[in-house]
């Protein structure tokens, strides 16, 4: 989520650079940004605890930082911040809102509202460090050429492409995956349309693989591509379905149309993908389920809301993802 946000940045204040510091895995998501150095924290192993935070920070002194923004606002980046505060540098960091989530997630007296997005949360902390971002206007990449690499498993681009992510860190934000294949059933059926699923882990890669392989014009890269590789791919898809989790991130990022499904979360938490239309939201049936959005991260289930997702109907689904593309 933070990459339109360093896009606008540094297309608005192109003389000034900036050092991204995340795990090393994360590096292809800012390989395209002009201005933007990534640092890879090894916080497993050389960075790890109190000790190895100041390792990182002395590494990062060399670097000759006039500002620091933290965009986590955790314990390790409350501890690295403190470092470069105690040496005069200007640091600030994000107001995660939390009063106002607690509002929009709790049982009684929910106050449901859209909140700030998580988007302009991090462009106000550049605001705070005294760069103005307007984010109303966002320029995205052009269409990657596909690599190599990638065309041996997608083949030319001759029709739609749509892509599917169907899993997410919990259960609660997952749509049901025997509703997900009568949606893929469906769209696999339709003359020139072209379905990749996405997915991570040794579990998720074998569910793909067996419903790749039931349905014609469907193709499983979970475990077949690199993350540079599914951004390479993502690129060139005319739209991408995801559930609340970090594939719609990597649509919208670049500029792809993302339809999300939604469960106990809501998009009013304010973690929409950037620049998508709330008309891209699925939602479950909020008379049946009004204590929606009970969690912000999906990782609390109130009490009989374990099936939200199936007050959705794949015919829903199916039918939004034709009238997208």
């Amino acid at each position: 989520m933070t990459v339109p946000v360093l896009r606008a940045f540094i297309e608005q204040h192109p003389s000034t650079k900036i050092t991204m510091l995340s795990r090393a895995f994360l590096k292809p998501l800012f390989s395209d940004l002009k201005n933007v150095h990534f640092y890879a924290a090894d916080v497993d192993r050389k960075h790890k605890g109190f000790l190895g935070l100041f390792k990182l920070y002395k590494e990062l002194k060399l670097l000759k930082i006039d500002a620091v923004a933290d965009l986590h606002n955790v314990l390790r980046s409350k501890v690295l911040r403190t470092f470069f505060k105690l040496t005069s540098i200007k640091v600030a960091q994000i107001d995660k809102g939390r009063k106002e989530k607690r509002a929009l997630t709790s049982v009684n007296n929910k106050v449901l509202k859209q909140l700030k997005t998580t988007h302009q949360r991090y462009a106000d902390v550049f605001v705070s460090l005294g760069f103005k971002i307007n984010l109303s206007n966002p320029k995205f990449p052009a269409t990657q050429n596909l690599s190599d690499d990638v065309l041996k498993i997608s083949g030319v681009k001759n029709n739609k492409w749509i892509g599917i992510a169907p899993f997410a860190q919990y259960n609660s934000k997952m749509y049901p995956i025997d509703l997900m294949e009568q949606v893929i059933s469906s769209l696999s059926k339709l003359e020139g349309i072209t379905i990749f699923l996405f997915g991570g882990g040794k579990k998720e890669v074998e569910i793909l693989d067996e419903v790749a392989y039931k349905y014609p014009n469907t193709i499983n890269v979970a475990g077949k591509i690199k993350l540079d590789q599914e951004l390479n791919l993502i690129s060139n898809l005319d739209l991408m379905l995801s559930m609340d989790s970090g594939n719609a991130h990597f649509g919208a990022m670049l500029g792809i149309k993302t339809l999300t499904i939604w469960g106990i979360t809501h998009p009013f938490t304010g973690f929409a993908p950037f620049n998508q239309p709330f008309e891209y939201a699925i939602l479950p049936d909020l008379e049946k389920y009004p204590n929606i959005p009970c969690s912000i991260y999906g990782n609390k289930v109130c009490e009989g809301y374990e099936d939200v997702m199936r007050s959705i109907s794949h015919q829903k689904i199916t039918e939004k993802i034709i009238k997208t593309i």
